[in-house]
């Protein structure tokens, strides 16, 4: 005899399966939310120039890395396109905010603050490999997380964004 569901678990399963991911990325926005993060107060300037930073310094062979890709507009174009839109768990800018000041809609909170990508004296003074190490494993310590799903060539295409937001 076989076991066949009635077309309301049918819906009920489907509808499951839309709900559960929605509630994993709620469940990682109250984590963000509940961590214990400073609270800052509205107007204030969340993103210093320069920023201090005591992130783990990558490994050497990682640190020295260069960019491999050219700085051409297709390259830059997806790499904006990953920091606002496409990479996951969330994108760059819900932190870092859409011109890379810091002061994203979830950036809030945060101590440190998330990393403002318009000041020139920060960047320009954190090598690529340092970027590509922060982005493929996170900041422990900040509330920057690991984005090890993203292929080389996307993180390297979103450091040229980045590169670009400081000029």
């Amino acid at each position: 005899m076989k076991n066949y569901y009635s077309p309301r678990k049918v819906i009920k399963l489907q509808t499951l399966r839309k709900f559960i991911p929605r509630l994993f990325l709620f469940g990682l926005v109250l984590t963000f939310l509940t961590t214990g993060l400073k609270y800052a107060e509205a107007g204030e300037q969340t993103s210093p120039c320069p920023q201090p930073r005591f992130t783990e310094k990558a490994p050497p062979a990682i640190y020295n890395l260069k960019n491999p890709l050219e700085n051409t507009p297709e390259n830059l174009k997806k790499g904006k396109l990953l920091y606002q839109v496409k990479a996951k768990p969330l994108p760059c800018k819900s932190c870092h905010g859409m011109t890379g000041d810091g002061n994203g809609s979830m950036a809030r909170g945060f101590n440190p603050p998330p990393r403002n990508f318009t000041c020139t004296k920060t960047v320009n003074n954190v090598p690529d490999g340092q970027l590509y190490w922060i982005i493929k494993n996170g900041s422990p310590g900040t509330g920057m997380l690991s984005y090890k799903d993203l292929k080389d060539t996307q993180i390297w295409q979103i450091i040229l964004h980045l590169r670009q937001l400081a000029q």
